[in-house]
């Protein structure tokens, strides 16, 4: 009798699994904790310092790109990457939408404007890739300037490698799923429905159409000279450890020797010179 009964209960569970199973959304990965997440990220940005110790000593010139998918992070990763170095080393680049003038120009023009001098690295927030994406998709660009760029990219970015210039191209990748919860927390959050624009609204609807063009850009552009990285997104904490650490590996920096600058002495005040600065308006201690 123990026996049937134990039996019954395995049928039973069986049964209440596949059920559980079936009626299951897509599982998201189990995210990083935040204690473990801020403890690597803080030894990353110890690194990213020397890094551009370095870049600034050798005289580098590096260009970051970061591409893929609305809501995958691509904007979190950068902010990270740039909250503890120099903005005059670490420039973020993220153009609007071109002027008449600026659509009048040669494609690339507009970017090449804001490429590195010696000892810079700059980080573009979507690239000329636009052109092999939202451009495409959305019919910003003719059928012919979609292909033109496509033929001519592989070119250009071999010569500005050619150049001397660091060239490292990112592609964040998020899963529909995970895409469509991101999309909601913006919608329903004050803080952060200004992350919600209308091309966002429309990536979502043409998730297929985006997918079919970043395959063609895939293979048109991703090659040895100039390969794509993609990053796997739906852990956001996860994504900017590996991104940012992969990034470091692409450039081989050694640590240089840095030395506190002495203060000297300060000068002593003279005779009858204001001790206090005096304002005729002041901000309310509220806090």
């Amino acid at each position: 009798m123990a026996n049937q009964k134990k039996k019954k209960n395995t049928k039973s569970q069986k049964k209440t699994n596949v059920k559980a199973t079936a009626a299951k959304p897509p599982e998201r990965p189990n995210k990083m904790p935040r204690k473990e997440y801020e403890a690597e990220l803080r030894e990353l940005q110890a690194e990213l310092c020397h890094l551009q110790e370095y870049v600034k000593k050798e005289g580098l010139r590096v260009i970051v790109l970061f591409e893929g998918r609305d809501a995958a992070g691509k904007g979190g990763v950068i902010k990270r990457i740039s909250e503890r170095v120099s903005p005059r080393v670490f420039r973020t680049v993220a153009l609007p939408a071109p002027n008449d003038r600026q659509a009048s120009q040669w494609f690339f023009q507009r970017y090449i404007e804001h490429f590195p001098a010696a000892g810079e690295i700059v980080l573009f927030d979507r690239s000329w890739y636009n052109r092999a994406g939202v451009e495409h998709v959305m019919g910003f660009c003719t059928p012919r300037e979609y292909e033109d760029f496509l033929r001519v990219c592989p070119g250009f970015e071999r010569d500005l490698i050619d150049s001397g210039i660091k060239l490292i191209k990112y592609f964040f990748d998020v899963s529909q799923e995970e895409q469509e919860r991101r999309f909601d927390k913006r919608a329903t959050d004050p803080m952060r429905t200004w992350k919600l624009s209308p091309m966002d609204v429309e990536s979502w609807r043409h998730w297929w159409d985006y997918t079919a063009a970043y395959h063609r850009m895939l293979e048109a552009t991703d090659n040895d000279h100039s390969p794509w990285y993609r990053v796997e997104a739906n852990d956001k904490r996860r994504a900017r450890l590996n991104s940012i650490g992969h990034l470091l590996n692409q450039i081989p920096y050694k640590r240089v020797k840095w030395k506190a600058p002495d203060m000297g002495t300060q000068k002593k005040r003279k005779p009858g010179a204001p001790v206090n600065l005096k304002f005729k308006h002041e901000v309310p201690e509220i806090y």
